[in-house]
């Protein structure tokens, strides 16, 4: 299991790099990234296969690919650490599979908006296709929390951004906290 969750993790930081060289066009990259291709597409590309996970002319499905990477991550490490398979274990690493993929996501917000604001902060045109990509994340994000916190209310970009990246931080927060000590509950049942 431990094997396991290190190949998954090695993966996992393979398939986000592949996924970062993308959002850069115009770049060649030669043989390193046909090479990185062969390891990373065929995975990928059964995700790409699901139409859900297209938003324009934005393909979202390498964020559930990682999403699922991490979540057998998890799997893997608590099964070596644990040694035994119980109930309790079961339920515990359920529960910790979907936190796994939820703060996941959450991270990977957290990030898209902090670059976000770095981009504004200096002042960076929107032309950029990486730019894109993070409007494309972000915008949707921004919109549903700015009429959270302020309904009816026009709202700078910045605080809209800060605001969100408040929100996000605090359920990454509150979230882990919670989980571990549902999870910790669950691993001390001997059922």
């Amino acid at each position: 299991m431990e094997l396991l969750a290190g190949v998954t993790g090695i993966y996992m930081a393979v398939i986000f790099i592949r996924v970062m060289l993308t959002w850069f066009s115009g770049v060649r990259y030669g043989q390193p990234m046909a090479i990185l291709s062969r390891i990373t597409d065929p995975y990928l590309d059964w995700f790409r296969r699901f139409s859900v996970f297209r938003v324009g002319a934005f393909d979202l499905s390498p964020i559930a690919a990682m999403a699922v990477l991490s979540v057998a991550y998890n799997v893997f490490s608590i099964l070596a650490r644990s040694g035994r398979v119980t109930i309790g274990l079961i339920a515990g690493m359920l529960i910790l599979s979907l936190w796994s993929a939820v703060s996941f996501f959450l991270g990977f917000l957290i990030i898209a908006l902090i670059v976000r604001l770095i981009a504004y902060l200096l002042n960076m045109k929107d032309s950029g296709r990486f730019l894109q990509v993070l409007d494309a994340i972000s915008k949707p994000v921004l919109y549903r929390i700015t009429r959270l916190f302020f309904p009816g209310r026009l709202v700078h970009y910045k605080v809209a951004i800060l605001a969100a990246l408040g929100l996000l931080l605090a359920a990454m927060i509150i979230g882990g906290f919670l989980v571990n000590l549902a999870v910790n509950i669950f691993y001390k049942f001997p059922f």
